[in-house]
């Protein structure tokens, strides 16, 4: 039996915080402002600051993992959340690079699969995305093979006696 080895881990970008880091920073500057006039405000400082600590840790502490088996999603602060995702069950996947992203060497990664408890995964933020994408759907097509498995989707027709 051959063993399950990883082929591509990767956490997402800081660069998903980016907003909630200025609106932070906003804040934080409001409170210096207002610290000015009153000192005990300088208290309040904990609260933006903690708040991006936490941000920035969240998104940290989320890797996804391709192994020639499945994708693994960990993520979780203080608790660790760890999702398997068997890789036969990917139908497609699509590659998004909005400006911003392009503009930093991401993209982001939706992989549709046939599992209805998660119909659709995205992976955001990732360097290389296109480099992940194909190496996926190389995986995928081997692991289908491997096991015998094809993918095939029905569609409903209405019943005799319904209307269209």
């Amino acid at each position: 039996m051959e063993e399950e080895t990883t082929l591509w881990k990767e956490s997402p970008s800081q660069w998903l915080n980016l907003w909630k880091y200025l609106g932070a920073l906003i804040v934080v500057a409001g409170i210096v402002t207002g610290g000015i006039f009153f000192p005990l405000a300088y208290v309040a400082l904990v609260l933006p600051l903690a708040y991006m600590l936490w941000q920035y840790l969240k998104v940290r502490t989320t890797v996804y993992e391709l192994t020639s088996e499945r994708l693994r999603t960990t993520s979780g602060v203080i608790n660790q959340h760890v999702d398997d995702f068997e890789l036969y069950r990917v139908k497609d996947s699509q590659l998004f690079r909005p400006w911003w992203m392009r503009l930093t060497g991401l993209s982001a990664v939706k992989l549709l699969t046939s599992d209805r408890s998660m119909p659709e995964l995205i992976i955001p933020a990732i360097p290389r995305g296109m480099e992940m994408r194909e190496m996926l759907r190389k995986q995928v097509e081997l692991i289908r093979d491997k096991k015998r498995v094809r993918e095939v989707d029905f569609e409903e027709f209405p019943g005799e006696g319904e209307s269209v």
